[in-house]
């Protein structure tokens, strides 16, 4: 156990919770006090009416959860929000159907969570018994919203969170807990100002006024979300090259000047995802493509949707 400085109890364990992120390979750890999103629920609710989450129909299920994180942990008193860099080191080649850089390297969901499931078994072992779960991208959580009370960045006008020291290439994961903890001040100023290089670059005019995304109008979710067997037509030339998801808005934003190359070797690039051109991506077999990628996020979209995407962006 370490050697801590005198501090009061919960002093103590927001230090040590920290420090075992920082171990754990976060770049950023925030915490907030657990309490209604009652604005961002409202926000979330006009931008569900409105159908900007298109076949995304997942996200209009269990609304209540998505704002109240005491229903998700009974007691909860702490969300605590991590952060963890994706930036790659190394680029695909130049004239290759284009991957988002988060799909690089490993499945982010398997190595987040065994990191979250080892950070609150520092907690237990540390501050004693402690009620939580860990939440990364697969539960009705609002991260970003988490992540700018927790002080780690803003919400930029593309949506994504913007941390002024790194930019946005960040995942996001969140781990409510039952214990009082120090809170972290918000980031209460928005450091886009009046750039709008985000708006004027997205491909499919999907990013609007006042930070609202149209998820039915982004890369993204034509690539990875749309599960039909044909993209509509009026999208036809409109995807920039875009295979698998889109980095149109990142690579763009001014903030992302920043940005350093991850230090976690689960996310260090596939090696074919970065040399294979696209006579490679027409040629390769399903037995290969879950050989290769079957620890990609790739796989999310599966050998036929890839397939797809790959068909549709050559029209």
């Amino acid at each position: 156990m370490q050697v801590l400085p005198r501090m009061s109890p919960v002093e103590k364990n927001t230090f040590l919770i920290k420090s075992a992120a920082t171990r754990l390979g976060f770049s950023y750890c925030g915490i907030a006090q657990a309490v209604p999103l009652t604005d961002d629920a409202r926000r979330l609710e006009a931008w569900l009416n409105k159908g900007m989450n298109g076949a995304m129909k997942y996200m209009e299920n269990h609304f209540e959860l998505r704002i109240d994180p005491g229903k998700l942990v009974p007691g909860a008193r702490s969300v605590i929000t991590l952060l963890m860099n994706y930036f790659p080191e190394q680029q695909q080649a130049t004239d290759a159907p284009k991957v988002s850089k988060y799909a690089f390297g490993n499945d982010y969901h398997e190595v987040i969570r065994t990191k979250l499931h080892q950070l609150l078994a520092v907690m237990n072992e540390e501050i004693g018994a402690v009620t939580g779960r860990g939440f990364v991208d697969s539960a009705p959580v609002m991260e970003r919203s988490w992540a700018q009370r927790s002080g780690l960045g803003w919400i930029g006008k593309n949506g994504n969170l913007i941390n002024k020291q790194q930019g946005s290439f960040f995942f996001i994961a969140t781990l409510i807990v039952d214990v009082p903890l120090l809170y972290d001040d918000p980031i209460a100023k928005d450091y886009c100002g009046t750039c709008r290089k985000c708006i004027d670059a997205c491909p499919t005019q999907a990013i609007g006024a006042n930070k609202v995304v149209d998820g039915s109008k982004c890369i993204s979710y034509f690539t990875i979300e749309l599960k039909d067997l044909l993209i509509p037509d009026e999208m036809k030339g409109k995807f920039d090259n875009w295979m698998f998801g889109c980095d149109t808005c990142q690579d763009v934003c001014p903030w992302n000047r920043f940005s350093v190359s991850t230090s976690e070797p689960e996310f260090k690039p596939i090696k074919a995802l970065l040399e294979f051109n696209i006579k490679d991506w027409e040629s390769l077999t399903e037995d290969a493509f879950k050989s290769i990628f079957r620890h990609s996020p790739l796989k999310r979209a599966k050998f036929a949707g890839i397939h797809r995407n790959l068909r549709f962006i050559q029209q």
